[in-house]
């Protein structure tokens, strides 16, 4: 049975931080006190983007720590430091255990926190920079335009927050500013894709409503919405995390105060004229926010007919468009408006698979 600690919720990167601050770096400090190496919790986790809850602490929560080491340390020393954490570190810190178990169910394969009488299976990982990257982002050097678009951006956003607690090497602090954000042109190239996806769907909810399909009206809405939030995401220059914390993540932008009452009237509406009405007045705001970025020369944010159809939308190519129209990148320029690989492809396996996505890139026309 699971262990449930009497001790109060504590914010996973807290936790972190003291398994380091009091356990992990004394050790180090004793047992190797001429190592070089960067503390970090970054990787996969709620607890990462901080949107860890009393909730999370039911699977591969708990007590975890990133060590980074210089390639050579990581193949002589790793070892050597993955044992000494076993045998010595506390069972438990703030009433957590460091201990996990795996019950090695493949209908329930999490580890947990369980208390342990004997070596502790802890979560403190140990690698180097170069390797971390390679495993998780796909990386082999510097990232080049094809690179930027084949990291989805839950795995950039995993490698770019958390927390750095101590950084000797300095490796893992310029790779994490290297990642921060996209360079400018792959920025706009994205927010052109963006802006393409939402003018190929805008004028089906009105279509599927005048054929008297309402309920494919309310999902075509729902594609749309979500495509608007991952927009003001990269206006925002937010990389966006999988769907479970979308709605997390745009929640912290300014915009969300205005946009998010509008939203769900569009998601809440049950006949064609308020869904338009909600899904327009969303389609301008953001439309206000393009043109405020200073990006491109204005662009009108006004609703208008679809050619002769009698459904209102924004025409969104328009801004899709006066973007790509400001790529100066001959690579860029020369790919079609599909974009980076989670705004044509959002399922978790072919995401998490870096050989296929890499391929499925470098087929694209002009890769």
């Amino acid at each position: 049975m699971s262990h449930e600690p009497e001790a109060a919720f504590l914010p996973g990167l807290r936790l972190s931080r003291v398994l380091y601050e009091e356990a992990v770096r004394p050790l180090l400090a004793a047992e190797f006190p001429r190592l070089r190496y960067a503390a970090a919790r970054v990787g996969t986790g709620s607890e990462v983007l901080g949107f860890d809850t009393a909730r999370s602490a039911d699977h591969e929560w708990g007590p975890r720590l990133n060590l980074f080491l210089s390639a050579a340390d990581a193949a002589a020393l790793g070892p050597r430091i993955r044992a000494l954490l076993a045998e010595r570190l506390p069972k438990e810190v703030r009433g957590w255990p460091t201990h996990f178990t795996d019950t090695r169910d493949p209908l329930d394969p999490v580890g947990r926190m369980e208390p342990t009488e004997g070596p502790v299976s802890h979560r403190v990982s140990v690698a180097d920079v170069g390797s971390w990257l390679r495993e998780n982002l796909g990386l082999t050097g510097e990232p080049a335009t094809a690179d930027w678009l084949a990291m989805p951006q839950q795995r950039l956003a995993e490698a770019t927050a958390g927390e750095v607690f101590h950084d000797g090497l300095g490796e893992l602090t310029a790779a994490r500013r290297r990642l921060a954000w996209y360079p400018d042109q792959v920025w706009r190239y994205l927010l052109a894709c963006q802006w393409q996806r939402l003018s190929q769907e805008e004028a089906f909810p009105g279509r599927c409503a005048e054929v008297g399909d309402d309920l494919g009206a309310a999902v075509l809405a729902g594609r749309l919405v979500r495509d608007l939030m991952r927009l003001c995401l990269l206006l925002s220059r937010t990389y966006a995390p999988y769907g479970k914390w979308l709605g997390s993540a745009f929640a912290r932008l300014p915009v969300a105060a205005t946009l998010t009452p509008v939203l769900r009237g569009a998601l809440a509406a049950t006949g064609q004229a308020m869904r338009e009405r909600r899904l327009c007045e969303a389609y301008e705001a953001v439309a206000a926010l393009q043109n405020e970025s200073g990006l491109t020369a204005p662009v009108d944010p006004a609703r208008r007919p679809y050619y002769g159809r009698p459904f209102l939308v924004l025409h969104a190519e328009r801004f899709a468009k006066a973007l790509a129209d400001t790529l100066t990148d001959p690579r860029l320029r020369a790919l079609p408006l599909t974009g980076g690989v989670d705004q044509w492809a959002d399922n978790t396996d072919f995401l998490g698979n870096h050989g296929l996505i890499r391929a499925a890139v470098a087929a694209l026309p002009g890769a």
